[in-house]
């Protein structure tokens, strides 16, 4: 089988490129430079230059696919247009064959307790315009395309992912990790090697699913903290923060570590056989 790649030299996409090449998959992915072309081809995929913004590369290079993958972004101004540009393209090209958009959980906004992909969404700000996009995506099964939906939770693992960038590197150079709140909320983790099992999976998903990306940790951050306060090496040392002063020092990205959620990803162990490695998150996020 081969599978196209946006994002594919990304955090997340390196390690999905790794999960598909272990079965066998042949891979192709986006490369918008040539740093990311060497990155891709070192993990065993063979890169097609361009961006998100090359429709007719993404149309072709999906045409040419036996499945496409989107874990591509493009943050910019005009992020929610690329992105639907990207995917109309993309989906143009495979037609029938699945075709696997990425959104995510902060679109569900705070959850009641543990909740499944069926609950009400109500997301933050920096986060919104996915609502528009993914209902566009998963439209197109009526027409008899592919479509599928993966949303990750907040994906860690190996040193990275958004924790790492903002908590752990700012906390390392004031001596203190920043936390939002009092701690109770809670995060819906995922290991960014058992979301890359989940994309590969996806592949084989019925036309229209879609599917939360959790692992099964819903922590609340006061661990969470913790546990990163000894990777930024300043152990136990937290800085409390209001949500106000968090946007100050973050930007709005701050509203959406601040949701508290809790999910299930009981549908895609259910209906795909996905099977998160059983992780002590915690032990994991303090050697970030």
């Amino acid at each position: 089988m081969k599978v196209f790649v946006t994002g594919g030299s990304g955090y997340i996409g390196r390690s999905t490129i790794r999960a598909l090449t272990r079965r066998g998959f042949e891979v192709t992915a986006l490369a918008r430079s040539e740093r990311s072309a060497r990155t891709v081809a070192e993990l065993g995929a063979t890169p097609v230059a361009g961006s998100l913004t090359d429709y007719d590369v993404l149309r072709d290079a999906a045409g040419r696919a036996d499945g496409v993958i989107h874990l591509g972004v493009d943050y910019a101004e005009d992020t929610a247009d690329v992105d639907r540009a990207a995917a109309e393209a993309m989906q143009d090209g495979a037609g029938s064959r699945p075709y696997v958009h990425t959104g995510g959980v902060w679109v569900y906004g705070d959850t009641d307790g543990v909740v499944d992909e069926d609950a009400p969404r109500n997301p933050p700000g920096i986060t919104a315009w996915r609502l528009d996009n993914e209902k566009r995506v998963l439209d197109r099964a009526a027409t008899g395309e592919h479509p599928v939906l993966v949303m990750p939770g907040l994906v860690y693992g190996h040193g990275g992912g958004l924790a790492q960038a903002f908590l752990v590197e700012p906390g390392r150079a004031a001596g203190a990790v920043p936390c939002i709140g009092d701690g109770s909320a809670h995060w819906a983790l995922v290991h960014v090697d058992d979301i890359a099992e989940l994309y590969a999976l996806a592949l084989n998903a019925p036309a229209g699913s879609s599917y939360a990306g959790v692992g099964g940790q819903n922590l609340p951050l006061a661990d969470i903290t913790l546990a990163l306060s000894r990777a930024a090496g300043c152990p136990g040392s937290i800085d409390s923060l209001t949500l106000d002063q968090a946007v100050q020092r973050m930007g709005p990205i701050a509203e959406a570590f601040a949701l508290d959620q809790q999910f299930s990803g009981a549908r895609a162990r259910r209906e795909l056989g996905w099977t998160p490695a059983q992780r002590d998150a915690l032990a994991e996020l303090a050697q970030a």
